[in-house]
C-alpha cells in the first residue's frame, strides 16, 4: 500500500487523519525501559563482574582494604615474589560477588600498576592477574569503566587479544566486552582501536566453548545502543560471523547471537536492509519455536524489528513462512511471548491489504481477539493496535472478518482504561469500522452491536475526557452514527439469536453473514 499513491491518499483523507505506515509501525522506543529490564532477565548483563574462582585455595585477606596503602607498594614491587601475590590479593577483593571495593582500589592509585602488569609478556600470571582485576573494575560504574580506559588500558588489552596464552587472551576479550558496554562512546573507541577483526578471529571449530561464549556477548556489546548505532562498516563485518553463529548448538551462544542481531535490526530502515542482505532471516525464523523460551524471545524481537520496516522489508519476514509459527506464539504461557508476538502482528496490520490477508488467512485474527479479551493489559493495548491498523490498511471484506469474529465487545470494553492511547485507538478502530459499513443495514447492525455490549455508554461518558482529541472523536461517532434524530427502521434492526445477528427477508445485507 505504501507505495500506491491513490491507496496512501485514501488512508491519509478517508480513514484516519493522516495516519500513515510511519506512524501505523510502531518500534520500541515508547517502552524502552521495560525491555532493558526484560533483557536484564533474559540474558548476560553487558557487563559482567568475574567471580572468585572455584578452585581458588584462599580468600583475599579480611584486612585487605585496612592494608590498601601496603598492597598498592607490594603491587608496584619490581621483585616478581612479591608482585604476584598483591596483584592476586587486588583482585580477589574486586571478584567479590556483592559490592567490590572498586572505589577504594581506585583511589588507592593502584589502577596504572595494573595496566603496568598488562605489558609482563614474561610474566603471563602476572598479565592475567591485573586483567582480571581491570575487568571487575570495568564491570562497576561507568566512572569506573571510564578510569580503566584513561589509564591506558585498552591498547594493551587488544595488544593481549594476541596473547599465546589462552587464559589472559580470554581475560582481555572479557575486559573489552565490559568497556564496549558502557556505552556508544567506548564501544565506539573501542572500535576504532581495531577490536572487530582479532574478536572475529576466534570464531574457529577449535574455540573452546567458554571462550566462544566471551566472544559472542561481547558481539553483542558491539551491536548494542542505536544512539548513534554501530558504524556501517562495522556491522558489515560482524554480520557474517553472526551468520555463521546462529547455526550454533549452544543455548548461550545462540541466544547472544540472536539478540546481537536484534539490536540491529531495531536501528532503523537502512540496518534492517543490512541484516536481510546478510541472508540470516531465513535463519531466524525457524527459531520462533524453539524449545528454549530465551531463544523465542530474541527471535521474536529480531523479526519483530524487522516488520516495522518497510512493506518490501516485511514481506521479507512473511515469505520465509513467519506467520505459521504464531498460532502457538499468540496462546504462550509466557505473556511477555503473547505480548510481543501481538506486537509482531499489529505492525503487519500495518502494510499492505495482501499482508494483512496473510494473518487472516492464517487464522491468526482470532487469537489476536482473544489477547484483546483475556491478556494483561500491555498485552490488550498491543491487540488493540493491531485491530485499529487492520481497519486502516484492509479492505471491507477483511475489516468485516474483525467484526465477524466478534471484536467489538472486547474492543468496546478498553474505552474503560486510563491510558488515553489506547482509548485513541480503540475509538480510531470503531470509527473506521464505522465509515466503513457502506452497505444497507450495516451500520445499524455495527451500532446495534457497539450499543448491546455498553460501548454507545463509554464513548458517550468519553464526552468528558481531558484530552481533546478523545472527545472531538467521541462527538463525532456519536453525531454521525448515533443520532436519535433519524428514525429508526424497525426492519431494518438486526434480530439475535443462537448463531448470531441476523436480518429480516427485506434488509439488504446478506443472511450468509455481517458485510460491509
Amino acid at each position: 500500500m505504501a507505495s500506491d499513491p491513490n491507496a496512501r491518499h485514501r488512508m491519509q483523507t478517508f480513514k484516519n487523519k493522516g495516519k500513515d505506515q510511519d506512524e501505523m509501525r510502531r518500534r520500541r522506543n515508547e517502552v524502552t525501559v521495560e525491555l532493558r529490564k526484560n533483557k536484564r532477565e533474559e540474558t548476560l548483563q553487558k557487563r559482567r563482574n568475574v567471580p572468585q574462582l572455584e578452585s581458588d585455595e584462599e580468600e583475599p585477606n579480611a584486612n585487605g582494604l585496612a592494608n590498601l596503602e601496603s598492597l598498592v607498594q607490594q603491587a608496584a614491587s619490581p621483585d616478581p615474589n612479591v608482585q604476584l601475590p598483591a596483584v592476586q590479593s587486588a583482585r580477589k577483593l574486586l571478584s567479590s560477588d556483592r559490592n567490590p571495593p572498586i572505589d577504594a582500589l581506585i583511589q588507592s592509585g593502584i589502577l596504572p600498576i595494573l595496566v603496568q602488569c598488562l605489558q609482563t609478556s614474561d610474566n603471563p600470571s602476572l598479565q592475567f592477574e591485573a586483567a582480571w582485576a581491570l575487568t571487575n573494575i570495568a564491570s562497576g560504574t561507568s566512572a569506573q569503566t571510564h578510569a580503566v580506559v584513561s589509564a591506558g588500558a585498552v591498547p594493551l588489552f587488544l595488544q593481549l587479544l594476541c596473547s599465546s596464552h589462552p587464559n589472559v587472551c580470554e581475560q582481555a576479550v572479557w575486559a573489552l566486552g565490559n568497556i564496549i558496554g558502557d556505552g556508544p562512546r567506548l564501544r565506539d573507541f573501542v572500535i576504532n582501536q581495531g577490536v572487530v577483526a582479532p574478536l572475529l578471529n576466534f570464531i574457529k571449530p577449535e574455540i573452546p566453548l567458554s571462550f566462544l561464549r566471551n566472544v559472542t556477548w561481547v558481539l553483542v556489546n558491539l551491536c548494542r545502543n542505536k544512539d548513534p548505532p554501530p558504524p556501517v562498516a562495522t556491522i558489515r563485518e560482524m554480520l557474517p560471523a553472526l551468520g555463521m553463529l546462529i547455526h550454533h548448538t549452544d543455548t548461550s551462544v545462540l541466544v547472544d547471537t540472536v539478540w546481537a542481531l536484534s539490536y540491529l535490526t531495531d536501528g532503523g530502515n537502512e540496518q534492517i536492509q543490512m541484516v536481510i542482505d546478510s541472508g540470516v532471516v531465513p535463519k531466524l525464523i525457524p527459531l520462533l519455536s524453539h524449545k528454549e523460551v530465551k531463544v523465542q524471545t530474541a527471535a521474536l524481537r529480531a523479526v519483530g524489528n524487522i516488520v516495522t520496516g518497510t512493506d518490501e522489508q516485511t514481506q521479507v519476514v512473511l515469505n520465509c513462512g513467519a506467520l505459521g509459527h504464531f498460532p502457538a506464539l499468540l496462546s504462550h504461557q509466557k505473556e511477555k511471548i503473547c505480548k510481543e508476538a501481538v506486537w509482531f502482528l499489529s505492525n503487519i496490520t500495518a502494510g499492505n491489504q495482501r499482508q494483512v490477508q496473510a494473518v487472516i488467512d492464517a487464522q491468526l485474527v482470532p487469537l489476536i481477539i482473544s489477547n484483546l479479551s483475556r491478556g494483561e493489559f500491555q498485552t490488550q493495548k498491543e491487540a488493540a493496535w493491531a485491530i485499529s491498523n487492520l481497519t486502516i490498511s484492509g479492505t471491507k471484506d477483511q475489516v468485516a472478518v474483525l467484526v465477524k469474529e466478534g471484536v467489538i465487545p472486547p474492543l468496546c470494553a478498553l474505552l474503560n482504561c486510563k491510558d488515553s492511547q489506547v482509548i485513541q485507538v480503540v475509538l480510531d478502530g470503531i470509527h473506521n469500522m464505522l465509515k466503513m459499513a457502506t452497505e444497507p443495514g450495516a451500520v445499524d447492525a455495527l451500532a446495534s452491536m457497539i450499543e448491546e455490549c455498553g460501548g454507545l455508554d463509554k464513548i458517550e461518558a468519553l464526552q468528558n475526557h481531558e484530552n481533546p482529541e478523545i472527545y472531538k472523536l467521541t462527538y463525532e461517532i456519536i453525531e454521525q452514527y448515533f443520532n436519535d434524530d433519524t428514525e429508526e427502521d424497525a426492519n431494518l434492526a438486526p434480530q439475535t439469536g443462537d448463531a448470531g445477528f441476523h436480518f429480516e427477508a427485506n434488509s439488504s445485507v446478506p443472511n450468509e453473514g455481517f458485510k460491509f
